[in-house]
């Protein structure tokens, strides 16, 4: 029978408590191979739970959002959540009618439902495009779990500052470098100096981004059993997703955002021959490259999964492995001492590369323009092959928001 979630935590937890006690009872000469053994088969027990654990967390999530815009759209339309409730529903079938079969599938008063959302939406951020058939508004569930999944595709929405505008013009967005400033000792009746802070500006700008045209068959469209509506946001998920962490990540800041890896200067660079390698001296470097006006933040690492099976290895002074798992509900893992996320677009060890960062993701700024066009398409191109084309179109860009060095890089040797 399967173990709720609350049972996979618990045996979880119990795991990481011996891992613990493990590494606390046995320092320095004390750490052996039976205990090395004893660690590595408790990780192995943690990392399966921590598998079950986030699939059941997936459904809980997306449970608990669509009951967050349900709460929304009863205070915004003024209504009941009853009747929240049914209009996202009906607003769905409508959706689903229409990817279906196109503005000839939807009876009259769907017709008029969506006209009257048309009109109301207007001032909306979010709607869809005008396809080959007319384009119809999508549900807000629809581009709100999409939006919301994309943190799921790649890491660097679950650390970055998101922000939502209307407009998708360039901000001028203000940055200051404070790691330096200070106040002063006034004696009594003398007047205080005057320090003005020296404020620059970063141009922030998006990006269209496009998920490519998908082609669906006629059969699935007509196939009623088949939940379109969650196949076709999960492929718009995967494809905008994936582009858009890449982007985020590496992104060269020509003609595409500036991604972290781009933006973030070195904090350590690798001694002549370290082309594929990174030891516990060198992370120790990395953190204390970043001032600590930042580390008293939210610092943390990033690297790519890879990236992290080698660092798992690596151990302290006293040779035990420096990764701990959490032991409490939401305690993140950590290694040396901070908290992790695992970008699947960081580049991993290579020579010259850029595989782990640190420091303070906060100070990147990924900005959506909130505004979804999605498009329904039956021209030639698709009805000769027996398929409707849909594609779907998003905005949006991110850059490092800092001239402080908030987050540095590790750099291996280029030779």
């Amino acid at each position: 029978m399967p173990k709720s979630i609350q049972d996979l935590r618990e045996q979880r937890s119990k795991a990481a408590k011996s891992a613990r006690e493990l590494l606390d009872a046995n320092p320095g000469d004390k750490w052996g191979q039976e205990q090395q053994t004893q660690y590595d088969n408790l990780v192995g027990e943690i990392d399966r739970c921590d598998g079950e654990i986030e699939r059941h967390q997936k459904l809980m999530d997306r449970e608990s959002e669509e009951t967050h815009r349900t709460q929304n759209r009863a205070v915004r339309d003024g209504i009941s959540e009853d009747e929240a409730h049914h209009l996202q529903d009906k607003e769905r079938q409508i959706f689903t009618a229409w990817m279906r079969g196109g503005a000839d599938n939807l009876n009259e008063e769907q017709h008029q439902h969506v006209h009257r959302q048309r009109q109301r939406m207007l001032q909306n951020s979010m709607s869809t495009g005008t396809g080959s058939e007319g384009g119809y508004l999508a549900p807000d569930q629809f581009s709100g779990e999409l939006l919301q999944a994309l943190k799921a595709f790649g890491g660097m929405r679950e650390v970055s500052q998101v922000i939502q505008t209307n407009s998708g013009v360039v901000i001028n967005w203000p940055t200051t470098d404070a790691t330096s400033e200070e106040g002063e000792i006034v004696g009594e009746n003398q007047q205080v100096s005057s320090a003005d802070t020296s404020f620059g500006t970063l141009p922030h700008a998006t990006y269209k981004f496009s998920s490519k045209s998908i082609a669906i068959p006629f059969e699935l469209l007509q196939d009623s059993e088949i939940d379109l509506e969650a196949y076709i946001r999960g492929l718009l998920q995967q494809r905008l997703g994936r582009v858009t962490n890449r982007m985020f990540t590496v992104g060269t800041g020509t003609g595409q955002p500036h991604g972290i890896v781009t933006g973030a200067s070195a904090g350590k660079i690798a001694l002549t021959g370290q082309v594929d390698t990174a030891g516990y001296d060198d992370l120790v470097d990395l953190e204390h490259s970043v001032d600590p006006a930042y580390r008293m933040g939210t610092c943390r690492w990033m690297f790519h999964d890879q990236t992290l099976r080698d660092l798992k290895k690596l151990k302290d002074a006293d040779g035990r492995p420096i990764w701990v798992p959490g032991v409490a509900t939401k305690e993140p893992d950590t290694l040396a001492g901070y908290a992790y996320a695992i970008n699947q677009h960081m580049p991993k060890l290579g020579a010259g590369n850029k595989p782990i960062l640190f420091g303070d993701f906060n100070k990147y700024i990924i900005r959506d323009v909130m505004q979804l066009q999605f498009f329904r398409m039956t021209d030639s191109k698709y009805t000769e092959k027996g398929q409707v084309g849909f594609l779907a179109f998003m905005r949006s860009g991110g850059r490092l928001m800092d001239i402080g060095g908030a987050v540095k890089a590790f750099q291996n040797a280029a030779s």
